[in-house]
């Protein structure tokens, strides 16, 4: 998607020339006449770059330009003026000008100039994305285990295409981090990586923030918004819980598959996009597909390369590694004198099924480290739920139908001591529907 420059100019010969040099020079642009006609546009355009001259009617360069740093102050501005003084200048810089052109003006300075503003910016965006991964608060620990050794190779494969990955698997097992590493091991990775919670806001909410909007385009659009895929333009787009997008929504995001583009809300412009985009899921979006909530035809374009990330009771052999991982980060960042976890320690970890995955287990070793003193983390900084917690056994006598539902009352109840007695966030966390999760209680006659 090429860079929009707006040039704000009161003489049309000279918009006329600096039009015809910027698309010389393959970039497309808007103009101005005045002042208060490029603030507006502006708004409205949100262009990348701005070529402002100095000397206008009313509303003088040195004027805009401030105003310009009050509302937009990352928008850069090349100032461009026929009195190309040392005092112009000082003036232009002091103001908020990225740089400074005289008239009557060279193409080829024009074309440096031009340029160097526009990657300064880019780069600027890049570090403000990239913030939270340079502080190592987005590492990827997976384990060691054969499971989990086989799913980072497979990420790592589909890193390197451009086809969409679908990432099931419960809540908390990381998929988050998976698809963050999925867009750091591609060739992609300096440039932005946005994630969608898709079921995190209302639909009219969550359609703005997908597709952006333009002003005016309902109540309280006072302008014009860009959407989230916009800002992923070149970068790559993470879907968390696709499976709660609302139908609208699914037939607005499967032309963004096919066609990788869409118009804002209330707009009519049509936008390309260049995206890799990841999904993830708790849900059966095959059963979803079934029962009608789920288009078909977007469940196929996501599902090319599927990775299902298992539970962390089924890959116990890395509770250790990461639950040390963990002590490091946490004792790191509180400052806590923690170095080890103590035998017994380790072993109630081993036991415990871990219903809510990784993310309970850091949630675990971050209360340890924040409520207690080291040197070694012992069972007495373990909440009472792990304490408590056995290798699962069945009695021999015990029926296939008893057994069944012995195992599903340990594993609810254990759920909502994770969740604190919160039924949906317990539900969230097996994997079910609150309302299955009600009728479950209702019938194992848990209180």
């Amino acid at each position: 998607m090429p860079n929009k420059i707006l040039i704000v100019d009161d003489e049309p010969f000279n918009l006329d020339l600096l039009e015809q040099e910027l698309a010389d020079l393959g970039y497309p642009s808007e103009r101005a006449g005045d002042g208060r006609q490029a603030l507006l546009k502006i708004d409205k355009l949100e262009p990348d770059l701005v070529l402002l001259d100095y000397r206008m009617p009313e509303m003088n360069g040195i004027d805009v330009l401030r105003e310009i740093r009050r509302r937009w102050k990352d928008l850069p501005v090349i100032m461009i003026t026929a009195y190309g003084t040392i005092d112009v200048a000082v003036e232009a810089v002091k103001a908020g000008a990225d740089d400074f052109v005289t008239k009557p003006f060279d193409s080829e300075h024009l074309a440096v100039v031009v340029k160097k503003a526009l990657e300064r910016s880019r780069l600027k965006l890049d570090v403000e994305f990239f913030a939270d991964e340079l502080g190592g608060r987005n590492r990827l620990v997976a384990g060691n285990s054969q499971a989990m050794l086989a799913i980072v190779a497979e990420a790592r494969k589909a890193a390197t295409s451009k086809s969409t990955v679908l990432l099931l698997g419960e809540s908390g097992t990381g998929k988050e981090l998976f698809a963050r590493s999925i867009h750091d091991w591609s060739e992609r990775r300096l440039k932005p990586f946005v994630a969608i919670n898709c079921a995190g806001l209302a639909k009219d909410l969550l359609e703005s923030e997908l597709f952006g909007h333009e002003k005016g385009a309902f109540t309280g659009a006072h302008q014009l918004k860009k959407g989230k895929l916009e800002f992923a333009h070149g970068g790559t787009v993470f879907l968390d819980e696709i499976g709660d997008l609302a139908l609208e929504l699914q037939t607005k995001l499967l032309r963004v598959l096919q066609e990788r583009e869409f118009e804002r809300v209330g707009g009519n412009a049509t936008i390309a996009v260049d995206l890799k985009v990841i999904a993830a899921t708790g849900r059966d979006l095959e059963a979803a597909v079934k029962a009608g909530s789920f288009r078909a035809d977007l469940f196929h374009r996501l599902n090319v390369i599927a990775l299902t990330l298992p539970p962390l009771r089924a890959h116990k052999d890395d509770v250790a590694a990461l639950a040390n991982y963990f002590l490091q980060k946490f004792a790191g960042e509180t400052k806590k004198n923690f170095s080890a976890i103590a035998k017994e320690a380790q072993e109630k970890l081993y036991a415990y099924d871990w219903p809510g995955n990784v993310r309970e287990l850091a949630n675990v070793i971050e209360r340890a480290v924040v409520l207690g003193d080291g040197p070694e983390l012992t069972v007495h900084h373990l909440p009472a739920r792990v304490i408590g917690a056995q290798p699962a056994s069945v009695p021999v006598e015990a029926s296939f139908h008893e057994a069944i539902n012995g195992y599903r009352r340990e594993l609810i109840v254990r759920a909502l001591a994770a969740a604190q007695g919160n039924r949906a966030e317990a539900a969230k966390a097996l994997g079910m529907h609150r309302t299955h999760l009600m009728k479950l209680l209702r019938l194992l006659q848990i209180t």
